[in-house]
């Protein structure tokens, strides 16, 4: 299993100084999180994609910045602007195309509770990004995010049943702690359409640490992604706030890789 760190670690770093520094700590797998506009453009990405290739690293995935808005663009009751949602994020599929990346993170609806539209309606229009995504080779993938539609394992559940192989999934450990859910019990309801994982780690009083200073249980979680045969990839994922020093990032990727080479 390859583990890599998400650009978004050293946010608000611009992204190619980010990923520039990344480098050279010697990080060769990342997710990019794209933060504007500019950063979807060709004329910004392909400065990008050769900083990559000179040094012989790979993107699994991309970030769009547009997260927070996901819910308006795709998840409303105004079908017209779902459709011109899907049309907008070309931009993120041509963005992730051009550097390499299979995957692009959804967080979807937030705010599920008060909305106009049903589950059915909810899961109906993440197919239909699902297959726009597919016509660029890109897998639209769903992460679990506390106050949105994907924080309850449950639902979790049910999004995998009711769509099947149509669907994928992110599993990020500090959303489900945060959304009161378990990170292991969201792993196994993800199953086999798990695809992507964001690392992180937690103790009582802090929800979002670097793996490896916390107490969660990344020898469970291996052994659950070796049963479920798991075949993708992960990455750090935390805040700037959540260290001191951007060689505490370094130690955290090779407590992952230790933690999995014991299980996988």
């Amino acid at each position: 299993m390859q583990i890599g760190i998400s650009t978004a670690c050293l946010y608000p770093e611009e992204t190619e100084k980010a990923l520039y520094q990344l480098l050279e700590m010697g990080f060769r797998e990342f997710e990019i999180f794209l933060n504007t506009f500019t950063e979807t453009k060709k004329e910004f990405l392909l400065p990008l994609r050769n900083q990559l290739e000179q040094a012989g690293a790979r993107v699994f995935s991309v970030h769009p910045f547009t997260s927070a808005i996901e819910n308006t663009l795709f998840f409303s009751d105004y079908p017209r602007r779902t459709q011109d949602g899907i049309q907008f994020y070309h931009c993120f599929f041509e963005a992730a195309n051009l550097l390499g990346a299979k995957i692009l993170v959804l967080h979807g609806q937030r705010n599920y509770e008060h909305s106009k539209i049903t589950e059915e309606e909810y899961l109906e229009n993440y197919h239909r990004l699902f297959q726009e995504g597919k016509r660029f080779g890109i897998t639209v993938a769903q992460e679990n995010v506390v106050h949105f539609r994907s924080e309850k394992v449950e639902f979790i559940k049910r999004m995998r049943e009711a769509l099947q192989e149509e669907c994928a999934f992110v599993l990020d450990i500090k959303q489900a702690v945060r959304a009161g859910q378990s990170p292991l019990e969201m792993c196994e309801a993800m199953g086999e359409r798990l695809i992507h994982i964001h690392f992180n780690d937690h103790r009582e009083e802090a929800d979002c640490l670097l793996p490896g200073q916390g107490n969660f249980d990344f020898h469970r979680l291996f052994q659950l992604l070796k049963i479920n045969g798991y075949q993708g990839q992960g990455v750090i994922e935390v805040y700037h706030d959540n260290y001191s020093h951007s060689q505490e990032l370094w130690e955290a990727q090779k407590y992952l890789r230790a933690q999995c080479q014991e299980r996988l």
